[in-house]
């Protein structure tokens, strides 16, 4: 209750970007209690930084003009909310979250969130019609549904401990000899491919498919004859030995070009998988990030690389792709 004669002034209310459809991160959000938005590679932002070193203005808003206490409003879409948060820390800069679906979103917030009973589309354009990944919400109908839902029942979230960080994973050392040429092309050549200017239209899946998809394959031990390009139409099929049938399918890929969002693949990679009647893994990569779907696990998702930001935990997929 604010003191007799002080008028209460009621939190600000923002939103942020929880990711384009195809590489949504809002699962990582939400289970983690942050709110991250990036370019976070060139390093922490500080207040003798400019806007230039991050790409605008948007991490300099989102780390010096938010403030504890403040609404967040998980967004998906034009206009779309799928979860509300309550601001719970100052800036801080989080190392763990630089590969996130490809993104890297070390710029965070820790936020208090709950989760949308169902997800709540406003009419029109209700945070403009090209929303920014971060920024402070005035229309009236969006703060009103805010302030509504912070003081309807049930509470208890907005004084919920706040769960865990991750560990920040360690980089994989040394890296495989036999890969080492694979994984140095990928750092060098994914900020270019990236770079419209000095590259001009990016690389087609059929161009990631000669260039890198299939020499990553024959790194790893698999002869040509083993290799079958849109067998089936199937971007990629491995197999474990001759004759190329059905029976004999170890692993499908499915490609996407670069920025489209490998994890968006995999019901392509799974209509396939069951056409052909057999138990396999599911794989779906752009060149660079590679996933690991395990069929016989209902095509849970069990290894993940990013060969131009390569972790520890990028070795267990090398073991499973990797002819025995």
């Amino acid at each position: 209750m604010s003191p007799a004669g002080v008028t209460e002034v009621p939190p600000a209310v923002w939103q942020v970007s929880a990711g384009p459809a195809a590489r949504s991160y809002a699962d990582v959000l939400l289970k983690h209690g942050v709110a991250l938005i990036g370019p976070g590679d060139a390093g922490p932002w500080a207040p003798e930084r400019g806007d230039g070193d991050f790409d605008g203005s948007f991490v300099r808003r989102f780390a010096s003009e938010i403030a504890q206490g403040d609404v967040l409003l998980l967004r998906t879409g034009i206009a779309t909310v799928i979860a509300v948060g309550l601001v719970a820390s100052e800036y801080v800069y989080l190392n763990a979250f630089d590969d996130v679906n490809g993104w890297d979103l070390q710029h965070g917030r820790r936020v208090r969130w709950c989760r949308l009973p169902a997800d709540h589309t406003f009419a029109g354009s209700a945070f403009g019609a090209n929303p920014t990944r971060c920024s402070r919400v005035w229309n009236e109908e969006v703060v009103d549904f805010a302030e509504r839902f912070l003081n309807s029942p049930p509470h208890y979230w907005q004084r919920a401990p706040l769960p865990d960080l991750p560990a920040e994973e360690p980089a994989l050392e040394p890296v495989p000899e036999a890969l080492a040429e694979i994984v140095a092309e990928a750092a060098d050549l994914l900020p270019l491919f990236l770079d419209d200017q000095a590259f001009g239209e990016p690389p087609s899946e059929d161009e990631l498919l000669v260039h890198g998809i299939v020499p990553f394959l024959r790194a790893l031990g698999w002869p040509r004859e083993c290799i079958a390009v849109k067998w089936r139409y199937i971007d990629v099929t491995v197999f474990k030995a001759l004759p190329r049938t059905p029976e004999n399918v170890r692993f499908v890929i499915e490609a996407k070009r670069l920025g489209a969002g490998v994890e968006g693949a995999l019901d392509q990679a799974r209509g396939y998988i069951e056409a052909l009647g057999v138990l396999c893994d599911a794989v779906v990569t752009d060149g660079v990030r590679y996933r690991v779907y395990d069929g016989a696990r209902g095509f849970e998702p069990v290894a993940y690389a990013n060969l131009a930001r390569l972790k520890r935990p990028a070795a267990e997929l090398f073991k499973r792709l990797r002819r025995p």
